[in-house]
């Protein structure tokens, strides 16, 4: 008998559930926190569970498949490894474009003269010795590289010589921008280089402790990674293009929906720790984004759900709005919640909570924590986060002692940002715990913090309210408001009136009361015309609320929470080649070609050597993800030109899609 095992790893939690392939049902299900800076701990303990759970031999499970959110919260809080960016042919305007200067966050650029034009030839010399001497002066502390030329996608050669230079020298891994995206725009391909770059550590320490884990306990299966777009991909493809996993846990939970519910048009709306993730689901299919994935500022050349991404979790920062009133917004920064910490470090969090209490006042900090995440000993690091590293060595420190000055809070903001602190303060988990809605962690803690964070005085001088509860009730209600303003967003995006600006029209006073079901000289009612599939661990606390505030239907169905673990299992395998060809005139084609760009004389041979090389390609892609019976579609998008009554061929793109089933092994 055949068993399917999925994982899904999340910020908060690591789920996994074991499918019985021929019968098409859970057999079981377990979660585990997501434990960091060792994320094997984790996934171990949710694997092992689940497997247990199921009473299945390990020799049994036929295929492993692994979604996830971490790459996508990283982007969202603005995470990942320092990297360096290569820049080929690019000037400064290209640089400042696509969101390029926000994404770098300060991390060196190594410009380069070189690159090619739009017929694939050498714009100017590429000097790799002005590379090398660039490379031996990065300090330590840069991860990893990407590199982007201009036109790479008519000719990679300059992006290859300067990936392979920097292989020899540095060892570390290199994202070239032609290897993501065979779409021009150089600095959108820049922009994903550098992302899949930042995140590649992250996610190859992931697939490393599931695979030492599977390899421990005796299942020998292959393991698959889902990928934005909801296809399976190989672990090894994966670990190389990380960026292809943004949206991974998003899209396999559209899957996941799908399977448990049999609907097959709803908005899915599911909530994890950092992010709610909001999808259409029409005909029982989720909906592409054209323009490429979009996770909280960027908009990237990977193909993946139209997926609407907003940092609003279960574990999202809780924030006191300026004004006299001190109303309360969520996110979109991921905090550690009170209660989690209380049970993994109780005497610290404790007894720093009762004497904060004590004084009855305002804390300062909030009543937050800093927590340290690193596995070894930090590198590249200026004196300031020195500083508060030295001071984190022993373990955690409520916040205004790891933080002593102003001048300190900028270095702690960056050691965040590369996933080596985390804090810790009250989130909607907290208030969950307070409210007796949820009962995982240390609910004293929770009601402490809250107790201490109400105190926090309001632009009018007044406390913000007058007990925990009072501010947990506070914070619930903000959760149930901003999930609702996400999926009715959701719903005038994806509406067949193609409404301008979805965000201003779903905070838009005749929306506000038709939500409110105003009944006064004018009568107004607003509503969702799909059902809602709520999904996540806290969707049950939280989203009968939501259904009832945006007037439609709420399912949520049984295993919403490990719905991505069950969403990574039931997909499919694609994997696409695209091509181009030009004519720099008539009688001259070239097939642009990953080796360089090759000409034909005659028009019908250059599109059919095209097409010939990506069937190949696409083909060695999903065989070496263990698909034997594989199915290919084929398009060709050629533009041409009237001109003088001739027809004139201007460019064509080929995109081969091969697809199929995994290998189940037996």
């Amino acid at each position: 008998m055949a068993y399917l095992l999925g994982v899904d790893t999340g910020g908060t939690y690591t789920d996994a559930v074991v499918l019985d392939e021929a019968a098409d049902m859970v057999v079981a299900s377990a979660k585990a926190l997501t434990s960091r800076p060792d994320l094997a701990v984790g996934v171990g303990a949710a694997i092992d569970a689940a497997i247990a759970k199921a009473g299945v031999d390990t020799a049994d499970i036929a295929m492993v498949s692994l979604s996830t959110t971490l790459a996508t919260n990283a982007l969202v809080e603005g995470q990942g490894g320092r990297i360096a960016l290569i820049a080929i042919g690019f000037d400064d305007a290209d640089l400042g474009r696509a969101g390029l200067t926000e994404a770098l966050r300060g991390d060196p650029v190594i410009r380069l003269a070189g690159g090619h034009n739009h017929a694939g030839s050498e714009v100017a010399v590429l000097d790799l010795d002005v590379l090398r001497d660039a490379l031996l002066q990065l300090d330590a502390g840069v991860t990893g590289f990407a590199v982007a030329a201009s036109f790479a996608t008519r000719n990679p050669a300059h992006e290859v010589a300067a990936r392979d230079l920097i292989r020899d020298i540095t060892g570390k891994p290199v994202s070239c921008s032609h290897d993501l995206s065979q779409a021009l725009g150089g600095p959108k391909r820049a922009l994903t280089a550098v992302l899949n770059a930042r995140l590649i550590g992250m996610l190859d320490r992931l697939i490393t402790a599931c695979e030492d884990h599977l390899t421990a306990i005796g299942i020998t299966a292959r393991l698959m990674v889902v990928r934005g777009d909801g296809a399976l991909v190989s672990a090894d493809l994966a670990r190389e293009k990380p960026i292809e996993t943004i949206l991974s846990g998003p899209a396999a939970s559209i899957a996941g929906a799908s399977w448990l519910t049999g609907e097959t048009d709803a908005l899915v709306s599911d909530i994890g720790g950092t992010t709610t993730d909001v999808c259409l689901l029409r005909d029982g299919r989720p909906k592409i984004d054209p323009q490429g994935a979009r996770v909280g500022p960027f908009r990237t050349m990977v193909e993946a759900v139209a997926m609407r991404t907003t940092g609003l979790g279960g574990d999202s920062e809780v924030h006191v709005v300026d004004g006299l009133d001190g109303g309360l917004r969520l996110g979109p920064r991921r905090l550690m919640p009170v209660a989690l910490a209380a049970n993994l470090y109780p005497d610290v969090v404790h007894s720093a909570l009762d004497r904060a209490l004590a004084q009855d006042i305002p804390a300062a900090d909030g009543g937050q924590f800093a927590i340290p995440l690193w596995d070894k000993t930090p590198l590249g690091l200026d004196q300031r986060e020195q500083t508060i590293v030295d001071r984190l060595t022993e373990g955690p420190l409520r916040l205004s002692h790891a933080v002593q000055s102003r001048m300190e809070s900028p270095a702690l903001g960056r050691l965040v940002a590369q996933g080596l602190v985390i804090l810790a303060g009250i989130t909607p988990s907290d208030a969950a715990h307070a409210l007796g809605f949820v009962d995982a962690w240390d609910s004293a803690a929770a009601e402490k913090a809250l107790t201490l964070f109400a105190r926090r005085r309001t632009g009018a001088g007044t406390r913000l309210t007058d007990s925990g509860q009072a501010l947990a009730r506070q914070i619930v209600d903000q959760l149930t408001a901003q999930t609702a303003d996400c999926l009715l967003q959701a719903g005038f995006a994806e509406d067949d009136l193609e409404w301008s600006d979805p965000a201003a029209l779903a905070q838009h006073p005749l929306s506000m009361a038709g939500l409110d079901k105003h009944d006064g000289v004018v009568q107004v009612r607003l509503s969702l015309g799909v059902p809602v599939v709520g999904l996540g661990a806290s969707a049950a606390t939280y989203y009968g609320a939501v259904g009832d505030r945006l007037g439609t239907r709420m399912v949520l169905p049984q295993h919403a929470g490990v719905a991505n673990a069950i969403g990574a299992v039931v997909g499919q395998v694609r994997m696409q080649a695209t091509g181009t060809v030009t004519s720099a005139g008539e009688g001259a084609f070239a097939v642009h070609l990953p080796q360089g760009p090759k000409t034909f004389a005659d028009r019908d041979a250059a599109l059919d050597m095209l097409e010939t090389a990506l069937r190949v390609e696409a083909e060695t892609l999903v065989r070496a993800s263990g698909v034997e019976d594989i199915r290919f579609s084929v398009v060709r998008d050629i533009s041409e030109a009237e001109i003088e009554n001739r027809t004139m061929f201007v460019e064509a793109v080929i995109r081969v899609e091969a697809s199929g089933r995994p290998r189940i092994a037996l």
